[in-house]
């Protein structure tokens, strides 16, 4: 694909197929994804689809729950053998589709991680037909950066190729013609008017225009057949112009003793060598562009150590294997300064693991057992065994790759631009250039302009067709396209390395707009981890037993708030693994608490306005005990039995560290910080008068949140809710961007538009000024995009040459189109040096100066 007219007519095509939900593709990444009907169409189906707009399509995966592997087979003797071989991998349970390919002796098998692995396939297909098939891992050379590589080394073998022929070409036409010797050789006539240097430009020229130049005519047959132009019209009709004039010439010479013409060889042939640089040094950009998803995919190490362990868990022996070979439930043993090799979970030793590759943590993170650790992370100092949990395309690096790639497809709605003026731009300059040809014909043969205007070594009608195709070649709908997309894909891949995975260029688009922040409280401005911090009874019964009522009821609710009561009985009673009483009847109450029976009492734990809703009277004490948790930033839980107040819990979630800091800094950008809560107004007060947050909305129900954020949309804000993603799907959603911080390795979180992977606040401050660089490149890419078309067409058109006799010849014109394109990736690149604002150098979280 050259151009977004490309891109357009791919997508077109999928589109119209019957079954297909959505499909988009990305001009710089060169994909397409494509959500289907799996019962309508095939994948097949898609891809003869593609092939049959003129662009040929190699499947990348068919489903992100599955995983591929392929495997050669030694030992096949004919078709029984791998028809046999077919029928035991077919047996085992989490098999999607097997391909065989019987020339190369290659099996390729697709299925599902968590049911099966690769260890599973080699054991059955080496125990079938008595042991004489032997499987290993085939050597795959035809990944993406293969591919990518493979493209960069095609288009410098076409330039190199077309040098050599147009070094000739351009020294017999500008250079040796001022060397008297060389010239009166070049002169010498062989037929008629034809001399040796016309014959030997047309010699070396005609390779260059129809073997090294056959890739612009395929292009533009492609594209006229489906009815649209691209970039390969242009330049196949720029070329054809030049060349075919010049055979004209040549065919005149040869049969005429009096015929005077000039060739314009040199600029067919130039033209194609230029525009074909500019292809090799824009692809070898682009490849640049997506290195943040290659440097993602090279962190998972080549080879793992495989730990066997007996009935006891004690290790019988190791073995290093292919890491992909890993499985679910396998333990592997992690050395210090080796990379772990798989998510799971630590089983036995402890260490500091090294996450910022993956989520921008600095600082090494301390694990021990029952810590999980993310696949491709550095461990620095102990020894671990880890108990696989999620391998192959489950995996926390394999969903960030995969949320990176689809962000990097996306288009921005700034984008709808280029792609309207690129439907019409093609056809635009083609009439553009015609009118400039006929104008400046006409102009001459009529003598509308003087003729010493005329250069000694052209007529009118040469002069004319130099700027006609001058206009042709320079104009350039490649930058327009690639104006946009590279910039996303840039400012994603920045972003994935700083742990802010941006889903694509509307998440940019709108975040860059965003005047109005609104935050949940618990997870997000307090640090998550609720603590009981006092306890009162205001009943005869010990304090065991009342945690004993208050745990089993709330042990069923999934609220940071119960999990902190939960953990605090555990403590009361002395037990980790304590069985507690079995709750009937149990409801949660969003937002106020839960209610259940419990030994044949009916026990409600929640806030102040659950009790007045049951009818349940709180004493003065307990009033007093609410009071001083909420003036505390403590949020009061009351426990009542059957009608009466047993207990008041006062629980802490304190202010996270930096978040006053953060405030300040948003406060600063013109953006306004509000916060919302399900807690009672006390709390709220007392955590927002910390964090420096004028504007309040407490106990507010999850659906309440959404609805408030559809008034500030309304009021004209551009609204941002920053979440941790376990109960407020509804606010992430119906917000402008939605934020999810902290999520960690639970990257796929639907309802988020921004994922931030650690829990600082200060990621909110870099997502949102990313965004804005970002989009900042873009509108520079598109002004210089836009102003270099609409000041490089007049000037190659000839608006100067009446005034300075200045004129662009058409191989300077075609260099140019190659530099416009050129230069927007590398605008976009650019984006690769983005520094932190530095307002979060200068930091102060608790004292401490953040540097």
């Amino acid at each position: 694909m050259t151009c977004t007219s490309c891109s357009s007519t791919i997508e077109s095509a999928l589109q119209s197929l019957r079954g297909v939900h959505k499909a988009r593709v990305a001009l710089t990444t060169e994909e397409a994804e494509v959500h289907y009907d799996p019962k309508i169409l095939t994948h097949n189906y898609l891809m003869e689809a593609i092939q049959g707009t003129g662009f040929e399509a190699i499947l990348i995966s068919t489903g992100e729950h599955m995983s591929k592997i392929e495997l050669k087979i030694d030992g096949i003797k004919n078709d029984q053998s791998l028809g046999a071989i077919e029928r035991s991998l077919r047996s085992i349970p989490g098999v999607e589709t097997i391909d065989i390919y019987p020339d190369i002796n290659k099996i390729a098998i697709t299925y599902i991680p968590h049911m099966t692995g690769p260890r599973t396939f080699i054991e059955v297909i080496e125990s079938t037909g008595s042991g004489c098939f032997k499987a290993v891992i085939f050597p795959n050379d035809e990944g993406r950066e293969a591919l990518r590589q493979q493209e960069i080394n095609r288009y410098f073998k076409l330039f190199i190729w077309s040098l050599a022929f147009t070094i000739p070409v351009f020294l017999t036409s500008m250079v040796l013609m001022y060397i008297p010797g060389v010239k009166r050789v070049l002169d010498v006539k062989i037929v008629n008017m034809l001399n040796i240097g016309l014959l030997l430009r047309c010699d070396f020229a005609t390779p260059v225009q129809f073997i090294i130049g056959r890739r612009f005519y395929v292009g533009a047959y492609k594209a006229l057949r489906k009815g649209s132009a691209n970039m390969d019209v242009l330049i196949a009709l720029g070329t054809n112009a030049a060349y075919f004039y010049s055979l004209y010439v040549v065919e005149r010479s040869v049969f005429s003793r009096h015929f005077k013409g000039n060739d314009f060889f040199e600029t067919s042939s130039m033209l194609i060598s230029f525009i074909l640089l500019g292809k090799y040094l824009e692809v070898l950009a682009k490849g640049k562009t997506s290195q943040a998803i290659a440097k993602l995919m090279n962190l998972t190490p080549e080879t793992a150590i495989l730990l066997t362990q007996d009935d006891k868990g004690d290790v019988v022996s190791e073995k290093q294997i292919d890491i992909r070979l890993i499985q679910k439930d396998d333990v592997i043993k992690v050395v210090p300064g080796s990379k772990v090799a798989s998510d799971g979970f630590v089983i036995w030793g402890q260490s500091h693991v090294n996450e910022s590759m993956i989520t921008g943590e600095g600082r090494p993170v301390a694990k021990r057992r029952g810590d999980m650790v993310i696949g491709g992370t550095m461990n620095e100092n102990g020894v671990m065994h880890v108990k696989v949990t999620r391998v192959g395309s489950e995996s926390a690096l394999s969903q960030i790759v995969r949320l990176v790639e689809s962000a990097q497809m996306a288009k921005a709605p700034v984008q709808k631009l280029a792609d309207h003026i690129s439907k019409y731009f093609v056809p635009l300059v083609i009439v553009l250039s015609l009118s400039t040809w006929l104008s400046w014909f006409l102009a001459g043969k009529l003598h509308a302009y003087p003729k010493s205007w005329i250069p000694s070594s052209m007529n009118y009608f040469e002069l004319a067709l130099q700027f006609g195709i001058s206009v042709m070649v320079i104009a350039c709908p490649c930058a327009l396209g690639l104006a946009t997309p590279t910039a996303v894909m840039v400012g994603t891949g920045v972003g994935a390395t700083q742990g802010v995975l941006i889903k694509g260029g509307q998440a940019l688009e709108s975040a860059h707009k965003v005047n109005c922040i609104v935050f949940d409280k618990t997870g997000t401005l307090t640090v998550g981890k609720p603590m009981v911090v006092t306890t009162k009874l205001f009943k005869k019964m010990s304090i065991k037993d009342f945690y004993e009522f208050t745990a089993a009821a709330e042990v069923n609710s999934e609220h940071p708030i119960a999990k902190a009561i939960v953990e605090h009985a555990k403590k009361i009673t002395e037990e980790q693994n304590h069985s507690w009483p079995e709750a009937h009847n149990f409801v949660s109450v969003s937002g106020h608490g839960v209610k259940a029976i419990v030994l044949n009492k009916d026990i409600l734990v929640g806030n102040k306005k659950m009790m007045l809703d049951h009818n349940i009277s709180i004493s003065a004490d307990a009033e007093e005990i609410l009071a001083e948790a909420e003036s505390l930033a403590q949020t009061g839980i009351l426990v009542s039995l059957d009608g009466e107040v047993a207990g008041v819990l006062a629980v802490s979630d304190p202010l996270k560290p930096g978040a006053n800091e953060v405030i300040s800094i948003l406060n600063s950008m013109k953006i306004k910080s509000i916060m919302v809560t399900g807690d009672n107004w006390g709390t709220a007060n007392s955590i927002a008068r910390q964090a420096g947050i004028e504007t309040i909305i407490a106990e507010a129900q999850p659906e309440t949140k959404a609805t408030k954020i559809k008034e500030l949309q309304a009021s004209g804000y551009t609204v941002a809710m920053v979440g941790d993603g376990i109960n407020d799907s509804p606010a992430l959603v119906a917000a402008d961007v939605g934020m999810a911080i902290g999520a960690g390795t639970d990257i796929a979180i639907e309802a988020a538009d921004i994922v931030l992977m650690k829990s600082n606040l200060e990621d909110i401050i870099i997502a949102i000024d990313l965004a804005n660089k970002t989009f900042s490149r873009i509108r520079l890419n598109y002004f210089w995009a836009l102003g270099y078309n609409i000041l490089a067409i007049p000037i190659a058109a000839g608006i100067l040459y009446s005034s300075t006799r200045f004129r662009l010849p058409p191989w300077i014109a075609g260099a140019a189109m190659a530099a416009s394109s050129l230069s927007v990736v590398c605008s976009s690149l650019l984006l690769k040096n983005y520094k932190r604002p530095s307002k979060l150098n200068n930091m102060e979280i608790n004292g401490v100066k953040i540097e």
